[in-house]
């Protein structure tokens, strides 16, 4: 309950800043306009608000709806979601936004995704001055990788070091790494001593979305962090940093092979060769009942030399950008899969949303997944669906070429028909979230 409570709250929070954010710089440009907006809303808010104000000599109404599922400003003279057929039957008003120049609607529109996407840059470009950017760098990773079952299917095995993809230089895994693999001809990898190529299917995303297949992580080496109290380990003298390399000289290259060897070897003594500092002991070690040595492992950050890059202030900020311009790219050659029968079961709501976040509250990964989030939105809004941002910039895009403003009658219906396109979406998005809930 206490985890479903953080990951609610961590959601709710990072919705929150990013509709504000998103709905303030609709806001600020039609001020600057000298539009009026008739209401700023943190969510939605039919029938009643949880709470509203309204400045003494403003036009704005700021609240705050019950309805948690974006939020939205009204601008006046503008056919959107409050559908206000009556103000549009109204002679046109100069403080309208339907009485400004086409360039100034258009701004106006665009502007909450701008913003979404600059406010992406800047929680980049403050994480790397506040934490830098830490990573793994496959040559690093001398225990190789540990691949899901459509990766070893094509070829990969547990152990393999990617090096490149089409001859591009992999460094390190990422979701970015990923894109490039998967959209790859042929991808090399180092499997001991010798370079394998290994030939990627094109329907390989697929296969990976269709199992629900995370397509790889890095392996844990068996390193000893401790050894119990009481426990064979400890009467064998196993000290922290010894790296178990073999079982009755069976190899164990990571703590999966660890286990599975350690398995057929119950309440029983066993030849442990571990390297300590470079060199070459081996111990005989009393196993317990279940076959275990009594160690804990040490966690991959000490395992693997792990790289962190520091910023200056003014040097976060060209980081910033570099990672929401990759996380963008990524996210977008990503999104032809939704148009798959894969990609669309794999399509979630909220639920799926909230599960991204970590179980315990921790303040990096919380503002990189609401830079991601952002980076999401921004795109998402800007797509040429009405209703979207992306519907008014479509016909605004279209009255700049032909000098013609669209009907208003049409644009209540298509505004209609997205409002009713985007319900159906939530609505299937969130039931694959009920239906994985229950029955996967």
């Amino acid at each position: 309950m206490e985890t479903f409570l953080i990951k609610t709250v961590q959601l709710l929070l990072s919705l929150s800043i990013l509709v504000i954010v998103h709905e303030f710089g609709h806001f600020i440009f039609a001020r600057m306009f000298k539009v009026r907006v008739e209401k700023f809303y943190l969510f939605f808010d039919p029938w009643f608000s949880l709470f509203k104000f309204k400045p003494k000599n403003s036009h704005t109404e700021y609240g705050i709806g019950w309805l948690p599922l974006g939020g939205y400003v009204k601008i006046a003279g503008m056919i959107d979601e409050s559908m206000d057929r009556e103000q549009m039957k109204q002679p046109a008003q100069p403080w309208e936004f339907r009485s400004k120049p086409a360039w100034q609607r258009l701004l106006i529109m665009v502007a909450g995704v701008v913003f979404n996407f600059i406010l992406a840059v800047f929680i980049y470009s403050m994480i790397a001055y506040t934490w830098g950017t830490s990573y793994i760098p496959f040559k690093n990773a001398y225990a190789g990788m540990e691949y899901c079952q459509s990766a070893r299917d094509i070829g990969f095995q547990n152990g393999d070091i990617p090096l490149t993809a089409d001859g591009a230089t992999l460094d390190f895994m990422s979701s970015e790494t990923l894109q490039k693999i998967v959209e790859a001809r042929e991808v090399e990898v180092l499997r001991g001593t010798d370079t394998v190529s290994i030939a990627i299917p094109q329907d390989f995303m697929l296969r990976l979305i269709d199992k629900e297949e995370q397509f790889a992580t890095y392996r844990i080496p068996p390193v000893v962090y401790e050894a119990a109290d009481h426990t064979g380990a400890q009467q064998a003298g196993l000290q922290k940093g010894d790296r178990i390399e073999s079982i009755n000289g069976k190899t164990t290259p990571s703590l999966d092979e660890l286990h599975q060897v350690l398995a057929n070897y119950r309440d029983t003594t066993v030849t442990v060769a571990f390297l300590r500092n470079g060199v070459q002991h081996s111990a005989q070690v009393m196993t317990d009942s279940v076959g275990a040595l009594g160690i804990l492992i040490s966690p991959l950050a000490e395992s693997y030399d792990v790289v962190t890059e520091h910023y200056g202030f003014w040097e976060s900020f060209p980081k910033g950008i570099e990672l929401g311009v990759d996380k963008l790219t990524s996210y977008v050659s990503s999104m032809k899969y939704v148009f798959t029968k894969e990609g669309a079961q794999s399509l979630g709501g909220f639920g799926a949303i909230g599960s991204i976040f970590p179980e315990q509250w921790n303040w990096e990964a919380f503002w990189s997944m609401t830079a991601f989030l952002s980076v999401i939105l921004a795109f998402m809004n800007i797509l040429p669906i009405p209703a979207l941002d992306g519907g008014h910039v479509l016909f605004l895009l279209y009255e700049v070429i032909t000098r013609r403003k669209p009907n208003d009658k049409f644009m209540e219906y298509a505004q209609m028909g997205g409002m009713i396109f985007l319900l159906l979406l939530l609505i299937y998005a969130n039931g694959n979230d009920i239906f994985r809930f229950f029955f996967k």
